[in-house]
């Protein structure tokens, strides 16, 4: 049993920690969830309790393939984290680089098209309208000095 235990498993280019639980250890992809991280063990039948050190490769291949294309497997499209995609319109769940990359991507259209939430992001105020008047103060006095 030992010689099939690896320390660090390859998931979707990501190393995870061989000694956490199968729940646990997806969560530590970017992109990847509790919620989801437990639907794609319902969804391929993993016993979530097992350590993900001992998950043979076919298993691993199986939740890469998950990872891929969730929709497939009869996930439900509210637990992908990008829903109707501003190029192609489709349902779309993306981990590690390539959600990175599509944050940026999205974030510099809206400073281009110098929408209200580009403006904000460039200027580094709240977007999504917080007050300013108390939080978001970059220097460290707030309120009226006292003269001496």
């Amino acid at each position: 049993m030992e010689d099939d235990f690896k320390h660090l498993v390859r998931i979707s280019r990501k190393d995870v920690d061989g000694n956490k639980k199968i729940e646990q250890a997806l969560t530590e992809i970017k992109g990847v969830g509790l919620s989801l991280s437990r639907s794609i063990c319902l969804t391929l039948g993993l016993n979530t309790e097992k350590q993900i050190g001992y998950v043979a490769e076919d298993d691993v291949a199986k939740i890469e393939a998950v990872l891929e294309d969730p929709k497939e497997y009869n996930i439900p499209d509210w637990m992908l984290n990008r829903r109707n995609d501003y190029a192609t319109g489709d349902d779309l769940h993306l981990i590690e680089s390539d959600l990175d990359m599509t944050l940026r991507d999205d974030l510099n259209r809206m400073k281009k098209t110098r929408s209200y939430k580009g403006r904000r992001h460039e200027v580094g105020l709240p977007v999504r309208g917080q007050r300013t008047k108390s939080t978001f103060r970059h220097s460290s006095t707030v309120g009226v000095s006292r003269r001496r």
